[in-house]
């Protein structure tokens, strides 16, 4: 293994996460001609308008997530495939991530790479994340990783009781990154700071 993120831990992103970032060769996950800055904690773009996030905000979103082994996940906005890797190195054998993809040769890629790694619990699928992914529901935790200009109710209604939502809400010039939990009728959000995603398409 090749330690690649200890200083994560300065943003408070914890050794099990850490661990599992340094198990992801980040360098698979990003187009040959950024390659050299694959290790950089740097957003980088992976083309059609969309970006690999910086590591130490994969960190912290998975931090943010609580992911638990055995967890059912659904993100939207595969992008890259490299932080439903990282999640499914959390979620271990018994736990699945299913992660949609609306960009499909965006798709297609992450598809070819989680594949050459021989990641077996992740289901990609091809659709319109805004309407989440309805037939494998609830899901323990829901991660968007583009922003929205206000939070999608399919996903809240998706999410299962005691779930954890984590979604950039806001406009090309400010968003902020919300949890959202779900404890039967009652929904809570906290904001947890300022973040730049790309928008949800």
């Amino acid at each position: 293994m090749v330690y690649l993120y200890e200083h994560l831990e300065y943003y408070g992103v914890s050794k099990r996460v850490i661990d599992a970032m340094n198990k992801v060769d980040r360098k698979l996950f990003v187009p040959a001609e950024y390659q050299d800055s694959a290790y950089i904690d740097t957003p980088l773009p992976i083309g059609y308008g969309q970006t690999i996030s910086a590591p130490h905000m994969v960190g912290l979103m998975c931090e943010y997530l609580d992911l638990n082994e055995g967890d059912r996940v659904l993100e939207i906005g595969t992008g890259s495939g490299y932080n439903a890797a990282v999640m499914s190195q959390l979620v271990g054998p018994s736990g699945k991530i299913y992660t949609v993809e609306v960009v499909e040769p965006l798709y297609e890629r992450a598809k070819s790479v989680i594949k050459q790694l021989g990641i077996d619990n992740i289901e990609m699928f091809l659709s319109d994340g805004k309407l989440g992914l309805p037939q494998f529901a609830p899901y323990d935790k829901i991660v968007v990783t583009c922003y929205a200009k206000e939070i999608p109710p399919a996903l809240i209604e998706q999410l299962c009781e005691g779930g954890i939502l984590l979604i950039p809400v806001g406009n090309e010039y400010i968003q902020v990154l919300k949890r959202i939990r779900k404890y039967g009728q009652k929904i809570t959000e906290e904001s947890l700071g300022h973040v730049r995603f790309v928008p949800m398409v």
